[in-house]
């Protein structure tokens, strides 16, 4: 099979497809051929080696990856509920950019019939890391008004029609004007292009008296002003910082990094209690033990596309071949919706 490795952290010349013998199901495990695989931001923070839990759980070489669409062709010992040619998507802690993955079978999902190949790769991790971050740690009631950074992107795309479905006024802002139409279309009430409006001027005009919840993956450029606009008893929810890393270039910047780093704000105990505000933050990639929780996620989620309630975004796929051009085409800030390879 072929796969993507990266043997030491850089640039997109970093990103080799390289021969590897085909990986064979153990006890509870399942191989799927693999059809489409999703491309997100961590995968290019794991290329960067700024990524905490690739180097915890794996190391050098890695090949990056957390979702893949395909067909199941072969499965091992003790395996129920899953057959050769069945077609499926799943979630693995890195190595998805493969033609083929195996992965334990509780990480593995059947295929609805109304999603391509495409749609389902470039679902598990937008979805969950939303449903997450809405239904787990935000938990904003029906008529609040809650904030959604990157709101055109993967990640802000699930946020903002999840919010919708549980009843949220919605605050999307994106970056510039090509992506207002798309965040409308996915049920936002109001979006903020902060390339031609001052963001939180507009957003104080929603919300006079603050957000419920704000979703920030941008790290230093927008925390402290997230957190100055909640709501008594609101929330902060954290998942990315984005802002710290380059747009162009491919490699980090350490003095910059440096900058922001330092510019971080650091939340004291004593002012989150005075001000009865709550900053939460996780990383997905370290809650694959709590096989429970994904579960009824994905099972949230899939209600919700059966319902109609929930769509995936616009999906652009590249060939893997062209995995280091999706990569730059991510960090750019420019694209709509989820990126997809094709092997």
């Amino acid at each position: 099979m072929r796969k993507v490795a990266i043997h030491r952290p850089g640039g997109y010349e970093r990103l080799q497809i390289v021969e590897a013998p085909d990986p064979s199901p153990g006890p509870g495990e399942v191989a799927v051929e693999v059809a489409a695989i999703g491309v997100n931001y961590a995968d290019c923070v794991i290329r960067m080696g700024l990524y905490a839990s690739a180097r915890e759980f794996v190391g050098w070489p890695i090949t990056p990856g957390f979702e893949f669409a395909g067909r199941v062709i072969a499965c091992g010992a003790g395996v129920t509920g899953w057959s050769v040619g069945q077609a499926v998507f799943g979630v693995t802690r890195f190595g998805g950019y493969a033609d083929r993955v195996v992965v334990p079978q509780s990480q593995l999902f059947a295929r609805p019939s109304g999603l391509a190949e495409a749609q389902a790769a470039g679902l598990p991790a937008i979805f969950m890391t939303a449903d997450y971050a809405a239904h787990e740690l935000a938990r904003a009631p029906a008529g609040s008004w809650t904030l959604v950074h990157s709101a055109a992107g993967g990640v802000g795309s699930a946020l903002v029609q999840i919010l919708k479905a549980t009843g949220c006024k919605v605050v999307g802002v994106v970056g510039g004007p090509h992506k207002v139409a798309a965040v409308h279309g996915l049920g936002a009430d109001v979006v903020i292009d902060k390339s031609r409006t001052d963001l939180w001027a507009a957003a104080r005009a929603c919300a006079p008296d603050g957000f419920t919840a704000v979703f920030d993956a941008n790290g230093p450029p927008t925390l402290r002003a997230s957190y100055k606009h909640l709501a008594p008893s609101g929330r902060l929810v954290v998942y990315g910082f984005h802002g710290m890393l380059p747009r162009v270039g491919g490699r980090p910047n350490w003095l910059a990094l440096a900058w922001s780093f330092l510019r971080t704000p650091w939340f004291s105990p004593l002012a989150l209690v005075n001000e009865n505000r709550a900053v939460m933050g996780f990383n997905l990639s370290y809650l694959f033990h709590r096989q429970d929780l994904l579960a009824t996620s994905m099972a949230r989620i899939l209600a919700g596309f059966e319902s109609g309630a929930l769509r995936m975004p616009a999906v652009t796929t590249y060939p893997l071949g062209q995995v280091a051009q999706a990569q730059r085409d991510l960090e750019s800030g420019a694209t709509i919706g989820k990126l997809v390879l094709v092997p």
